[in-house]
């Protein structure tokens, strides 16, 4: 099947919980809904579709992974969860039945997106945008009130109880819409267009809610309410600028002077902006990463040397400096300038000395252009052995393989066993399995961890073409008499999840009724 979406043309930027924004001129209901109003779609069908909707967007290789920046995220997303919890806004079904899945989005636009299920999108445009995480809260704790309180499911209840299937045809279609219009024009035309219109009436309620649930979520996480207060005034900017594009957020989230005087009145007359808030230096970094992530094309990469070389002009605060110094040092490794990207990095561990976030994330960076620039040994003295946290536990295993060394590709081997056996949906660390496996000369569990890596990357399909090829393999190496005890147990392993693939393939493909 097609893909919706073409490479060439920038990625989703519509906000998928705010599809009902397509009609901003629609008439509001005068109560606003209470939290948890009942709906008919179940949480379960609320999973499933937006499992659904991840097999779609999967195929987009825009979709990323990146470990630093993803656990700067969960660093920010989880506390937003459990304050949810306290707070009484997340009910303990839907924390157990849903996802709760990030992922990052390699697009320039000022963008999140929350699916139905628990599925959250973060675009590297917004994090190399907002000012500090403060901000950056403001943000996902809104989301995540979106999600809590069931907006999709509610929307699509208050009108004509569109069944699931509608619904998920919908959101693709919003998803499209900056993307390719003549594509999402096709997804809500005709059957789904009237359901469309029908939604529209129920979103400045969804705002209006998640506004305030969202700004109490923050705040008892610990974050602070100014950080609504700047995050607020950018996209005021932006929208009396009308928009250019880069911000699609606004087109699914409108501002209005009432949603705006409800925030201020909320924080109070006096506050102020957190541009200096402790722990700074970490978000400027971890902007300086989203630019460097997102600027693909050779004149973007360029463009990063030239502000860090141009560093002693410019009168910025030390964060900002700091964060043009990392996208730099990226800029340098991709173009191979070893010694600049090298000097970079030096500075860099010297100006975060003295900030233990900061120089944490300067040592991944270091540690991650030594092995991009071939040195994988240089590589592994940046990075303590007992660390526990992905980015550090992964690159450390990605930097043990790239020196080809037999002991440390065992060593790797026996670590990935541990940490997929805690976190099995953990595609990159599958894919390093993988790479152990068959520089170790084991070609079935090489073949299994590649499945696996597709499988958790929702390309069921795919999973169950490498399942087979392993089976296959079993085969003959038992008919040559070379399948020993562990490749029997491999060999047991691929056909239990072989057939557990296969029933799921089975019920993707039947006709949905409902």
């Amino acid at each position: 099947m097609k893909t919706l979406f073409n490479r060439s043309q920038p990625l989703a930027a519509a906000l998928v919980l705010g599809l009902a924004m397509l009609g901003a001129g629609a008439q509001t209901p005068s109560r606003l809904p209470n939290i948890g109003d009942g709906n008919s779609m179940s949480v379960q069908q609320e999973r499933r579709l937006g499992e659904s909707i991840m097999r779609q967007l999967m195929r987009d290789p825009d979709y990323m992974d990146d470990p630093v920046l993803l656990q700067y995220l969960q660093n920010i997303w989880q506390p937003l969860r459990e304050s949810a919890k306290e707070l009484g806004y997340l009910q303990a079904e839907l924390d157990e039945t849903y996802a709760w899945d990030l992922l990052l989005v390699k697009d320039r636009t000022v963008n999140a997106f929350a699916l139905p299920g628990g599925f959250m999108g973060v675009h590297l445009g917004l994090i190399a945008v907002v000012s500090n995480k403060d901000e950056l809260a403001a943000v996902l704790g809104h989301e995540l009130s979106h999600v809590t309180q069931r907006h999709i499911a509610r929307a699509q209840d208050s009108q004509l109880k569109q069944a699931p299937w509608m619904v998920g045809s919908i959101l693709l279609g919003v998803l499209a819409a900056s993307r390719s219009p003549d594509a999402a024009n096709a997804l809500i035309m005709g059957g789904t267009a009237s359901a469309a219109q029908g939604q529209l009436n129920f979103s400045r309620d969804m705002e209006r809610e998640a506004d305030r649930l969202g700004f109490a979520v923050m705040t008892n996480a610990g974050f602070e309410a100014q950080g609504v207060v700047s995050m607020f005034q950018k996209l005021a900017q932006a929208s009396r600028l009308n928009d250019s594009g880069g911000f699609p957020y606004l087109r699914s989230h409108p501002l209005s002077t009432e949603r705006i005087g409800d925030m201020q009145s909320r924080i109070g007359a006096n506050a102020t902006s957190t541009q200096s808030t402790p722990g700074n230096l970490e978000h400027a970094l971890m902007a300086g990463r989203a630019r460097a992530l997102m600027s693909t094309r050779s004149e973007e990469v360029e463009s990063l040397v030239k502000a860090y070389e141009n560093l002693a002009s410019l009168d910025a605060p030390t964060s900002r400096k700091a964060g043009l110094m990392y996208a730099a040092a990226m800029a340098y490794a991709q173009q191979k300038q070893h010694v600049k990207a090298r000097e970079a990095v030096r500075r860099l561990l010297e100006m975060s000395a003295a900030d233990a976030a900061g120089l944490r994330a300067a040592r991944w960076l270091a540690a991650d252009t030594e092995l991009k620039l071939g040195n994988p040994q240089a590589c592994l003295t940046y990075l303590q052995e007992a660390l526990v946290e992905r980015p550090s536990m992964l690159l450390q295993m990605q930097c043990k393989l790239a020196t080809k060394d037999k002991l440390l590709t065992q060593q790797v081997i026996e670590k990935m066993q541990l940490w997929l056996a805690q976190f099995p949906r953990d595609p990159l660390a599958w894919d390093i399995a993988a790479q152990a496996y068959l520089q170790n000369g084991m070609s079935l569990q090489a073949i299994r961890a590649d499945a696996e890596s597709r499988a958790v990357r929702w390309d069921e399909i795919a999973a169950i073409d490498r399942l087979r090829a392993g089976h296959e393999l079993a085969r003959k190496l038992n008919q040559q008499g070379q399948l020993d005890l562990a490749g029997q147990q491999e060999a047991s392993i691929i056909d239990t999840r072989l057939r557990a693939l296969e029933k799921i393939r089975i019920e993707l493909l039947r006709p949905q009724n409902n």
